[in-house]
């Protein structure tokens, strides 16, 4: 699949694959798009550091990546995967868990 890498990042919505539960939501260049079909794990590009990461790294909480779908635009990526712990820095399940209305 061709995604479109023209404005540089590409959004990557994050569920659970069990559940559909909206885990997280991250940026991937074109980089860290070829890592994270490599290794079946999820790996991102921070934009405050500016550099690649994987997901459970450092915290042990991985994503393995079960299905991954490009939306009708090839601009953004919906990333179904098998999380261990939690995905949220925060310690939450989700790292949507601000309601505002």
């Amino acid at each position: 699949m061709d995604i479109d890498f023209s404005k540089g990042l590409v959004p990557a919505i994050v569920v659970d694959y069990k559940t559909n539960k909206v885990l997280m939501l991250a940026y991937v260049n074109e980089e860290s798009y070829k890592k994270t079909l490599e290794t079946k794990t999820t790996w991102f590009y921070s934009r405050s550091r500016k550099e690649l990461w994987n997901k459970g790294a450092t915290s042990g909480h991985f994503q393995y990546i079960k299905e991954m779908y490009t939306d009708c635009d090839n601009d953004t990526l919906l990333i179904k995967v098998d999380q261990v712990g939690v995905p949220c820095h925060t310690g939450a399940d989700t790292c949507f868990f601000n309601k505002i209305i």
